[in-house]
């Protein structure tokens, strides 16, 4: 807060970035993109004021199914920034109550799901995480994935890895390549 008691937005360098995506959509709503943006607008109702959001991103479920396995649907994904007062463990905690009231339940690391909140970026923190929910930061996998560098790139172009101090430019170059197709 300034000393108006006005509040002051987060800067691109202190901003919290949190991954948006599924691929299933929920009975209510008539498309899974329909499903993800309602997934925002949840965002904004659980009090996390969302200050940017990146396309859509389309990509095949990860990892690839293997033989005898069916394929999942695909995913759409998107990056947002928000600002928040809570801290890292309170607001992952809000994140899974979210998934959860649109049906997500944890079983597998991959299954699919309706929608999926990872906590990318909590203003250039490092954390290796703790047993009392404090989460790793930066999300340990973030910076391997296309469908989350690339949406990420969108609103965040100047980003670096907070644990590595590399730019996004070089992540997404090192990535392991998927098909991935920006919606809109």
């Amino acid at each position: 807060m300034d000393g108006k008691g006005l509040i002051v937005q987060a800067s691109v360098k202190s901003a919290i970035y949190v991954a948006i995506g599924g691929n299933l959509t929920i009975a209510a709503l008539p498309d899974l993109r329909s499903t993800l943006e309602a997934g925002v607008r949840a965002l904004g109702a659980a009090g996390l004021f969302v200050a940017a959001r990146s396309s859509w991103w389309q990509s095949p479920a990860w990892p690839p199914p293997v033989a005898g396995e069916i394929a999942q649907p695909d995913y759409l994904n998107a990056m947002v920034r928000i600002d928040t007062i809570l801290s890292p463990r309170d607001l992952l905690a809000r994140l899974h109550t979210i998934e959860q009231d649109f049906g997500r339940v944890r079983r597998g690391r991959w299954d699919a799901r309706p929608l999926d909140l990872d906590l990318i970026d909590y203003a250039g923190r490092v954390s290796p995480g703790d047993a009392m929910g404090e989460p790793v930061l930066p999300h340990p996998r973030a910076t391997g994935r296309l469908f989350v560098l690339l949406p990420l790139q969108e609103i965040a172009p100047d980003w670096r890895d907070p644990a590595s101090g590399r730019s996004i430019a070089t992540l997404i170059e090192a990535a392991d390549p998927i098909k991935i197709n920006k919606l809109s």
